[in-house]
């Protein structure tokens, strides 16, 4: 019999990641604390203090709340909202040991969510399904798991896992939920390991496991060769769906050439249609999921950022919108999701500002720190100290304070 994919999946976990990976994390890690930074004053932000003294608790709520979290294309996931919590949760790790578990609690979740198809997608939320995994195993991480541990426990978050879509269809806050309880969960299940706990290590491939219940043609585990998965996350820039970014960017190639004018058509990828085709958006949320809404923000001189999807800027694009028709575009849909790309009146991108083929700059990701610290109501020395505690700090217990600090 063929080995356990969790095991297989585990035995990569306990590698030690290099130096580059550290130093690529730390670029995730600040532009985590760039989200909850800006979510700090939204109605997630007074949940989490409520719920917990602890900062890193506090922020699970806020890491996707301004739809401006890391994103893996392939896998269709957010790593970040749930991996840097459980990363950060032990008080006594030092930074490199922070660090190295997040480089593995990315591994982990990426490389199962890379195994799911369509009709998961279709019905449940990726981060939440996955997100078990990627806190199972950064926690473990920060435990010392060896490989059979680190397969125990990701069997047991897994056998748990869930997270269904309806939540978009109202303005709730169940998609912040989902990462709580997938920190929450993720943790517990590598916690309980660690005194001793066992869990089904066939729980992906079983004939009652996960693949069987929720995909239709699972596919393999993710590998980025003898590297690391967190080298294949893209940021994101735009305060949006991240379905509606090939959009955002090539209405803002067009405007930087003086050419986007209307009428607007926009053609993109199904999945774009199926979660942001909303001509007209009557909150925040359903503005940061409307196609029609991110190429308006653009022609109107704007740079989608948070301020661009409130009720105020809702009601003053109206006329913008109005003037912008989607459709699919096949081609895209062919590419997807290795290839995030629109066209809007005639101008292509097959791949989006933030993804590796197209990076942004560590001066890019440094200004999103400012522009959502000011956005929180943070002052400019705030957005300095995130910068320097985390692209460049090894006091692991000043991030603990900084958002005990941001989150009352």
């Amino acid at each position: 019999m063929s080995e356990p994919l969790l095991a297989l999946l585990a035995a990569s976990l306990a590698r030690p990641p290099a130096k580059s990976e550290r130093e690529r994390a730390r670029f995730h890690l600040l532009d985590w604390l760039a989200c909850v930074a800006g979510a700090r004053q939204e109605e997630a932000g007074a949940l989490g203090a409520s719920i917990s003294s602890r900062g890193w608790e506090r922020a699970t709520y806020l890491g996707n709340v301004l739809e401006m979290d890391d994103v893996h294309r392939t896998s269709l996931l957010h790593p970040g909202p749930v991996v840097w919590p459980a990363a950060l949760s032990l008080s006594a790790a030092d930074m490199d040991t922070r660090l190295d578990a997040a480089v593995r609690g990315y591994e982990a979740m990426i490389a199962i969510g890379a195994a799911f198809d369509a009709h998961h997608y279709a019905h449940w939320h990726p981060t939440a399904t996955m997100g078990v995994f990627g806190a199972c195993a950064a926690f473990g991480s920060l435990l010392g798991f060896a490989p059979v541990e680190y397969a125990n426990a990701l069997g047991n978050a897994g056998s748990v896992a869930g997270g269904l879509w309806h939540m978009r269809h109202d303005d709730v806050l169940t998609k912040q939920w989902h990462i709580f309880h997938a920190v929450s969960t993720g943790r517990n299940a590598a916690l309980h390991v660690h005194y001793g706990a066992t869990g089904p290590q066939r729980l992906l491939e079983g004939p009652q496991g996960l693949f069987a219940a929720m995909t239709k043609e699972p596919g393999e585990l993710a590998r980025n060769g003898d590297g690391w998965l967190i080298d294949t996350v893209s940021f994101k820039p735009f305060a949006a769906c991240r379905h509606a970014h090939p959009a955002i960017d090539a209405a803002m190639e067009l405007r930087r050439a003086g050419k986007l004018e209307p009428p607007f058509s926009v053609e993109t990828f199904r999945d774009a249609l199926t979660f942001c085709d909303r001509p007209d958006p009557t909150t925040e949320l359903e503005a940061k999921f409307s196609l029609q809404h991110a190429v308006a923000v653009v022609a109107d001189g704007r740079e989608a950022e948070p301020e661009d999807f409130t009720k105020e800027a809702i009601a003053a694009l109206a006329g913008l919108r109005a003037q912008v028709t989607v459709a699919e575009g096949a081609e895209f849909t062919a590419r997807y999701p290795a290839h995030f790309g629109a066209r809007v009146n005639g101008c292509e991108l097959v791949d989006t500002l933030g993804d590796p083929e197209r990076p942004v700059s560590e001066e890019r990701i440094v200004a999103k720190m400012h522009s959502l610290a000011r956005w929180g109501g943070l002052p400019k020395a705030e957005a300095e100290r995130a910068v320097r505690l985390a692209l460049e700090g090894d006091d692991a217990a000043e991030i603990d304070t900084m958002l005990e600090e941001w989150i009352r």
